[in-house]
């Protein structure tokens, strides 16, 4: 049903684990094969190095941001970001909106159906070749748990985005002319057999692990991280005591292996410290970055047109600007950036001058109008290293307008961007823009890759997958309890007591909301929405640029058509309805 992995994918894992996936599917000249490569312990670890790569496909990549983040009630098309070609920009699948999400739609074949299948299939190999592998006693449990855990995460990013999918245990080889769905809860069964196994076997630490293991590499499963994953995958099967268990767990028990949240918000997005004490599970971009086939691109995509402004122009430390993606209104205004530091620590709203050549100067017309202003006639209106571009959230007043925004610096106001029901006026290069994924380490202004690590898993997302259980279970008390956790870590100083919430407050759609404020923009949302059932309810109340183009249907995506036309049995491997 899937392309045919043939042997090359195992000979080339050993060689080169990031390899994407069109590589892997050359032929062989080296006649290698993986019963051959496996049978020592190192080329057994090169199939549990490669098969954790294939997350790489969707975590720090565009389509990934498209696929986990975009078609929500937080986000919508900026300028550079739809079906047609803007300004000299390559049109992207338009998945904001939904109107691109058909049988044909790349980001969905390419970057999350066949990628997934790709590492599931090698994982299946892999655990059919362990006992011959030459591992040690320890080594085997631990190898095997770090598979198992692979696979059912792969699984939970296949079940959780086309509800019944094929599920396969076994590797495939030979051209498969048959498929069938298994049904969700089959699937889970087997995401919740298989991380359950990785938990009772996995080490508490990259430390613990057992030779020949590479037990300082950055990236690989430890059991916190596991109990992570088991808290959201119990939570989206309806298991709400077993999700709040480990989310409890995973809050409290490991302290001591420095696994806390980190105490100022934005630091968490420090380039300099992204390997900090909340992050329970990344993607390990290499600084080398032709070590990486592809590295993170993130810092782009959310980055609002800076470098055609008075005063600006493109470098290194603002950034490329993708223009792809911009907030809407709805995500805005759920923060209270008097009380809660996470809005400036998510978002860039002021721009500083750098580019002295084009800082305009006070015109006779202005002064004209102003006579104070008349000893300024042909001056610059600031100086490199004053504010030339200013984007808020919130109104800006007409006295206030005409003496910024007509006489000095830029200002792009809420209300510029935004009528009062959340729809666009037109502006969509100018905006406030995300800035978690910002990489001022960049050789130079044009470098579109990045080293950033993508964090899959940190310990603020579980704080609040125990916050939501908590509420599935009727147990507001605990749901705040979970909630102020992070709202404390993120008050402002002096602001503590009135961030704090309490048990009558504490409903999905509240800590919905406290979700889109911690984690705006980290690739979970689209998974957020569609867990809860408040996909389309969600976009149609906050996202006017989707609210007549999603439909029901969609919080299922299309099975690739490919695919569909591959098997023999179309009578039986049927589209999700709607497609």
């Amino acid at each position: 049903m899937y392309k045919k992995i043939r042997p090359l994918t195992f000979a080339v894992l050993a060689l080169a684990a990031s390899a994407c996936q069109e590589q892997l599917e050359e032929f062989n000249p080296s006649g290698a094969t993986a019963e051959a490569v496996f049978t020592t312990p190192e080329g057994f670890e090169t199939a549990i190095t490669g098969a954790y790569t294939y997350n790489r496909t969707i975590y720090g990549k565009e389509s990934g941001y498209a696929l986990l983040e975009m078609g929500t009630d937080i986000w919508t098309n900026a300028e550079s970001n739809g079906a047609t070609a803007v300004a000299g920009v390559s049109p992207q699948p338009p998945l904001v909106n939904y109107q691109g999400l058909n049988t044909d739609n790349l980001w969905v074949r390419n970057n999350l159906w066949q990628p997934c299948y790709a590492g599931i299939n090698l994982v299946n190999q892999a655990l059919q070749t362990i006992n011959t592998a030459g591992l040690s006693t320890a080594r085997r449990a631990s190898a095997e748990a770090e598979l198992r855990f692979i696979r059912a995460w792969y699984y939970y990013h296949l079940v959780e985005s086309f509800g019944p999918v094929p599920l396969r245990l076994e590797p495939t080889s030979g051209v498969v002319a048959t498929a069938t769905r298994a049904s969700v809860e089959e699937v889970y069964a087997q995401i919740l057999t298989d991380v359950d196994f990785a938990v009772a076997n996995l080490p508490v630490t990259l430390a613990q692990y057992p030779a020949p293991a590479t037990a300082t590499d950055y990236g690989r499963i430890t059991r916190p991280a596991a109990e992570a994953f088991a808290a959201k995958a119990y939570l989206s099967s309806g298991q709400y005591q077993k999700a709040a268990n480990f989310a409890r767990k995973v809050t409290t028990a490991y302290t001591g292996q420095g696994i806390r949240l980190v105490a100022n918000y934005a630091d968490l997005w420090n380039i300099t410290n992204q390997r900090n004490s909340e992050v329970l599970w990344a993607v390990n971009y290499s600084t080398n970055l032709t070590f990486n086939a592809g590295s993170n691109t993130a810092h782009q995509w959310f980055l609002m047109k800076y470098d055609d402004q008075p005063g600006m122009t493109r470098d290194v430390a603002n950034g490329l600007p993708g223009v792809r993606y911009m907030p809407t209104r709805f995500l805005l205004n759920l923060y209270n950036e008097q009380n809660d530091a996470r809005y400036l620590g998510s978002f860039k709203q002021a721009w500083i001058a750098n580019n002295a050549a084009n800082i305009p100067r006070w015109s006779a017309a202005e002064v004209a109008q102003n006579a104070a202003l008349a000893p300024l006639l042909n001056q610059p209106k600031f100086t490199v290293g004053d504010t030339a571009v200013f984007t808020t959230k919130r109104s800006i007043d007409d006295f206030q307008q005409r003496y910024t925004r007509r006489y000095r610096y830029k200002v792009y106001d809420i209300d510029d961007l935004y009528n009062a029901n959340g729809s666009l006026k037109g502006e969509r290069r100018y905006y406030p823009s995300l800035r978690k994924f910002d990489d001022p380490t960049r050789a130079t202004a044009t470098v579109t890759e990045s080293s950033r690590d993508a964090f899959m898993l940190r310990l603020g997302d579980i704080v609040l997958i125990g916050a939501e259980a908590q509420v599935r279970l009727g147990k507001s008390d605990s749901a705040a309890y979970y909630v102020n956790l992070v709202r404390t870590r993120a008050a402002l100083p002096g602001r503590t007591n009135a961030m704090q919430v309490t048990a009558s407050q504490m409903t999905l759609d509240f800590v919905l909301d406290e979700r889109a404020r911690e984690l705006a923009g980290e690739q979970v949302r689209w998974l957020d929405l569609k867990r809860t059932g408040k996909l389309a309810e969600r976009v149609r109340l906050y996202n006017p640029d989707a609210r007549t183009s999603i439909q029901d249907f969609h919080a299922l995506r299309p099975i690739p058509q490919s695919d569909l036309d591959a098997v023999t049995n179309k009578a039986e491997f049927l589209q999700n309805p709607g497609y």
